[in-house]
């Protein structure tokens, strides 16, 4: 059986202790599943990272305001599941793996871009700069600053937890399929433009899987035959 990990973000970067915080509403934005782990985890996730045994990062965004994740102030499993990251993720893997030297410049495009196309099987069409391909770039510049605050970013939702986080390594131009939609901080897309993309089932992760189940049927002593007993 072929395994695939992939961390999350906020896995990634972030420890539990903020989710001990006698704040309710600073303790409840942390709240997501699986939880956040304890010092420690989010480190042995970037050396799993770094040395292929993790193969991608995700987002799971799935993010809550401080109204929303109050519906759990009495009860702690009424407190909505989730947290941001969908707007953090590029700039935070730069900064957590490969300004501080963990992964190269190639595996940042791995692991952020290359590896979720051919797991997801729309890969050439995304991942790659190839004739052909979909024109999806980000211009990252790796000598420019962050910092991450809920006052700043472009999601509706009053708290962020990566609040206060800062590094370098920061996306100034992005363009989707050959057109500039984010530069000088400012968004230019029309509504309507996204394109649904079909994923085919069966992903290079399924290559060879049939001669194994063949191999393995074939080593089992079945059909075994029987006699009825008469007696």
């Amino acid at each position: 059986q072929r395994v695939i990990g992939e961390p999350v973000v906020s896995g990634l970067v972030l420890d539990d202790s903020k989710l001990w915080d006698p704040d309710f509403i600073t303790a409840a934005k942390y709240v997501m599943s699986p939880p956040i782990r304890a010092a420690g985890h989010d480190k042995a996730l970037q050396a799993a990272l770094s040395t292929g045994i993790l193969q991608l990062v995700g987002t799971d965004h799935c993010a809550f305001n401080s109204t929303q994740k109050s519906l759990g102030i009495d009860d702690f499993r009424k407190i909505p599941n989730g947290v941001n990251g969908i707007e953090e993720r590029m700039h935070l893997v730069w900064d957590t793996m490969v300004e501080s030297g963990k992964i190269s410049v190639s595996d940042y495009v791995r692991i952020t871009s290359t590896e979720c196309a051919r797991i997801f099987n729309i890969y050439p069409r995304k991942g790659a700069i190839l004739v052909g391909s979909d024109a999806d770039i980000i211009i990252l510049n790796p000598n420019s600053s962050f910092e991450i605050s809920a006052r700043s970013h472009h999601s509706r939702s009053d708290t962020n937890v990566f609040e206060g986080k800062r590094g370098k390594g920061k996306i100034e131009v992005t363009i989707a399929g050959g057109r500039i939609v984010w530069i000088n901080g400012e968004l230019k897309v029309a509504p309507g433009s996204g394109k649904y993309v079909k994923m085919p089932p069966f992903s290079y992760l399924f290559g060879g899987m049939d001669k194994a189940d063949a191999a393995y049927l074939s080593s089992l002593r079945a059909p075994v035959k029987r006699q009825i007993s008469t007696a």
